[in-house]
């Protein structure tokens, strides 16, 4: 895998752009313009991988646009050392983005063709991050409480599973809602008191469920 002077040159643009639509995390900025998008396209889409939109991936999936990446993780409000859980592994972009921002990231694909694929592409980068195969609606009980929660594909409702894995004071960004999703906040005030912020109109592929057996990384 080659990142060449002009991969580094488009995202460099693509920072820019992303400062222009509002933007505001140095440290979000700097590991977009720090990771190659390009080795996490399809092959043959190289030259659009600092375009801002949404790429197709494998199994009708796709790879959200930057901007989404971006909004998302800084809707998060990590630090260093963080517990991360990932829901929707995907490309393996999202999760490089936290662990690059040095975060304990643990991440679920529910599909396996994507799982394994993403898995190896991780390994090669040398992403820190654990791997899961198995049912996102589900989180990971036994890994849990975790600071942050992520879910990149749009889940119809919010799963109480999810929500009881989250810490007290920790945050849930994810996209709610059936053929379009709206990004939503969650806080969590107590062991049973959310406080929950709606922040604008989005579009992602479906969130799957009933998978209940996980493969570990």
């Amino acid at each position: 895998m080659i990142d060449s002077y002009k991969y580094q040159g488009l995202r460099k643009k693509l920072v820019e752009e992303l400062v222009k639509k509002g933007i505001e995390s140095k440290a979000v900025l700097q590991v977009i313009e720090s990771i190659p998008r390009h080795f996490y396209v399809l092959k043959g889409f190289e030259e659009q991988a600092y375009l801002d939109k949404a790429l197709a991936i494998d199994v009708g999936q796709t790879i959200s646009q930057p901007f989404t990446v971006a909004y998302q993780t800084e809707l998060l409000e990590l630090k260093k050392g963080e517990k991360v859980l990932e829901i929707g592994t995907g490309s393996g972009y999202q999760t490089s983005v936290l662990s690059a921002l040095g975060c304990k990231v643990f991440t679920i694909e529910r599909q396996k063709v994507l799982f394994e694929k993403t898995k190896k592409l991780l390994e090669t980068l040398n992403i820190r991050a654990k791997t899961f195969y198995g049912d996102g609606y589900k989180g990971l009980p036994a890994y849990a409480p975790f600071d942050k929660i992520i879910v990149t594909a749009g889940a119809p409702y919010v799963p109480k599973e999810l929500l009881e894995q989250l810490k007290i004071g920790g945050i849930m960004i994810i996209p709610v809602g059936d053929e379009s999703q709206v990004m939503t906040k969650i806080v969590k005030k107590t062991g049973t008191e959310y406080a929950s912020e709606q922040l604008g109109n989005f579009k992602f592929v479906p969130l799957l469920e009933n998978k209940s057996d996980y493969i570990k990384n």
